[in-house]
């Protein structure tokens, strides 16, 4: 089937926002009186597990004292709230060739969709940080890992994402940075095309479909030829 949509994970294949999260969860634990403190290799292992209030259940496991889940929900509600404020004072950009694309896509006719575990104020502090908008203006639909059951790597988000856009998997073409996120999307039934961020970029994307260093290098033949067509 010709390509219809192109699906999106946001941190991490949209921009480069990683760090930004790790600052806004530390901040968190300190104003809160948490001796936690997330170092750039601890955040590395951390992200094998996907969704920010799981990452703090994994982090504690095996800590003699622990949060409790109430607790746990709360300090991520202010930990996105300090995300929010950290990307609104600036400095966020897409990563090379994001805009492009999706400005190409949409201009072909192809629908933009996200697919994402982070939540719905995490995803609308990004486009407005970077294309200055809402989510909604950018995207024709949005999938977020507080609307499904389960998240990365399980394929609910995925599957979202495609009943919004009233698709088919095989007429749309992923696009991720991870290895739970790979393994989401093709458990959907997507092609996947892997960029690797700078947290990701050790880990063994060979399942992918595709994979390259950022949207700035030439695309596979599938995605050039729907850009291409439509223009």
């Amino acid at each position: 089937m010709a390509l219809k949509a192109l699906i999106f994970d946001v941190d991490g294949t949209l921009a480069e926002t990683e760090e930004a999260h790790r600052k806004a969860f530390n901040a968190t634990f300190a104003a809160n009186g948490i001796p936690w403190h997330w170092s750039r290799e601890d955040y590395r292992i951390l992200l094998s597990t996907t969704g920010g209030k799981e990452r703090m259940a994994a982090h504690q496991r095996d800590l003699p004292e622990k949060l409790t889940p109430e607790q746990i929900v709360a300090l991520h509600a202010e930990k996105t709230r300090r995300y929010a404020e950290i990307l609104a004072g600036g400095g966020l950009r897409l990563r090379p060739g994001v805009a492009d694309l999706v400005a190409r896509a949409r201009a072909a006719g192809l629908k933009c969709a996200v697919a994402t575990t982070t939540n719905l104020p995490n995803v609308a502090a990004l486009t407005r940080a970077t294309w200055g908008a809402a989510p909604e203006t950018i995207f024709d639909a949005i999938a977020a890992g507080d609307q499904v059951k389960a998240k990365k790597p399980a394929p609910d988000v995925f599957l979202l994402a495609l009943e919004r856009l009233g698709l088919p998997a095989d007429a749309c073409l992923a696009f991720e940075d991870s290895r739970p996120g790979l393994a989401s999307a093709q458990a959907a039934g997507l092609r996947v095309l892997v960029t690797p961020s700078v947290y990701t970029d050790g880990e063994d994307f060979s399942a992918a479909d595709h994979v390259l260093p950022d949207l700035t290098h030439p695309l596979p033949d599938l995605l050039a030829e729907a850009l291409d067509a439509r223009a």
